[in-house]
């Protein structure tokens, strides 16, 4: 009977410690697999975390670069620009402010502008003209006077100290006034020798830098 006890004893011990040993080896089976899937979701997220890392970096490293290339765009225009304007201004300053103190050459203009001003009509015009002050001597008479005769037109001329140069032409009801002064035809010239100005100079540069 006591072999028989003891061996119901051993049993259960056996079955019990088995039982342990099998949930030990479970539990440990299962906290290994929940570390690993810890370990790859932690490296998934490291990983994610480097690669929007290096994009951002790409992004603010292209950003940059369009940025230093649009400064150095702009800065390139502003340079042409600033090159334009100087050589087209010692170019045309000083012929057309010569050209605007000469008599003979204001005459034409205006005389051509008198004989064209109603090209559809034979009835005289009444126009008045503003020159600069220091012009009126040589001008003032003649158009009043003499152009007028020839022209058909009746001239009133008035005279302006704050004019450099050139005049302006308009009604004599004084309704409106165009202006052709030195100002005027300096920005013309300008406007019409810029384009080309611009193609002479930068064309070489520009075709160098595309090569």
């Amino acid at each position: 009977m006591e072999s028989k006890l003891q061996e119901l004893t051993n049993k259960l011990y056996n079955e019990g410690v088995e039982k342990a040993n099998e949930e030990a080896s479970r539990i440990k089976s299962e906290a290994q697999q929940e570390a690993e899937r810890t370990r790859k979701n932690a490296q998934q997220q490291a990983d994610q975390i480097i690669q929007q890392a290096k994009q951002q970096a790409e992004d603010i490293k292209k950003n940059m670069r369009s940025e230093i290339d649009l400064a150095a765009k702009q800065t390139l225009r502003e340079v042409k620009k600033q090159v334009t304007e100087m050589i087209t201004a010692s170019v045309i300053n000083q012929p057309v402010e010569n050209a605007m103190e000469d008599t003979d050459f204001v005459k034409k203009i205006i005389e051509t502008i008198v004989q064209n001003w109603n090209p559809q009509s034979q009835e005289p015009v009444d126009l008045s003209v503003t020159l600069p002050a220091k012009m009126q001597g040589d001008l003032k008479d003649y158009l009043e006077n003499q152009a007028a005769k020839q022209l058909n037109a009746g001239i009133t001329v008035d005279v302006s100290d704050r004019m450099k140069g050139g005049f302006s032409i308009g009604p004599a009801d004084g309704s409106y006034k165009i202006s052709f002064s030195e100002e005027d035809f300096d920005n013309f010239f300008k406007s019409y020798l810029r384009p080309r100005t611009v193609e002479m100079l930068f064309e070489e540069g520009d075709q160098n830098k595309g090569q």
